[in-house]
């Protein structure tokens, strides 16, 4: 794909994936607290599937959506509360002792850009850049594995890690973009471009998509 071609892959992103299902943490991350819903989720998300996350981050918000209520509960009724999400019972302990910080350092408000969210243990660059961008609508990419893959597939980037994905992005992809990369590509990732046997005869996008690393497709 070629860098000015970037714009009509996004406009031909947005009309196929409204049939989609919107990524569940930009569901269940809505209303009021939004930073905090945002990173909480995150981590509830983490090797679990959608459906998981949305019903257990549900069920968590409804008894404890700030730092405050969060840390009224013992990280065994937050992982009861989370179950079946995987690695409940350490994500319990985790997201109790990042809601202690939240209050004893940051006056119980999630930080408002990436360096400061990545001093938290277990936040890495693709969460810290959710809260950025969902939490807060400021600039930044987030990049999970479908970001990575599908940019890569395209020959829009050539890299090896998220990271180096994310690094690239942030100097080739237009700013009106960033946020919604990832939503869009994560909607186009799970329904459309599958990481084995694409589905790229029936694809929109076929005509701007060099195929790299694709070795079987339908």
């Amino acid at each position: 794909m070629k860098s000015e071609e970037i714009g009509r892959a996004i406009l031909i992103l947005k009309d196929i994936c409204r049939f989609w299902r919107t990524p569940v943490v930009t569901v269940v991350a809505g209303g009021e607290n939004r930073p905090y819903k945002v990173l909480v989720s995150c981590i509830i998300s983490l090797r679990t599937k959608d459906e998981v996350t949305a019903l257990a981050s549900s069920r968590l918000f409804s008894v404890a959506d700030t730092p405050l209520k969060m840390v009224g509960l013992s990280s065994e009724e937050i992982a009861s509360m989370i179950y079946p999400a995987g690695f409940y019972r350490n994500k319990g302990i985790q997201i109790r002792e990042l809601s202690e910080r939240l209050l004893s350092d940051f006056g119980g408000v999630v930080p408002d850009d990436i360096d400061r969210l990545l001093t938290f243990k277990g936040v890495g660059r693709k969460t810290a850049n959710l809260v950025v961008t969902l939490g807060y609508g400021k600039p930044g990419i987030c990049v999970d594995t479908h970001v990575h893959r599908i940019c890569n597939r395209w020959g829009y980037v050539a890299t090896k890690t998220a990271d180096e994905t994310e690094k690239a992005l942030r100097a080739k992809l237009p700013p009106e973009y960033w946020i919604e990369i990832n939503d869009l590509l994560v909607s186009f990732g799970q329904n459309h471009c599958l990481p084995i046997s694409p589905k790229c005869s029936s694809c929109r996008l076929s005509e701007l998509c060099d195929r790299r690393g694709v070795k079987k497709m339908r």
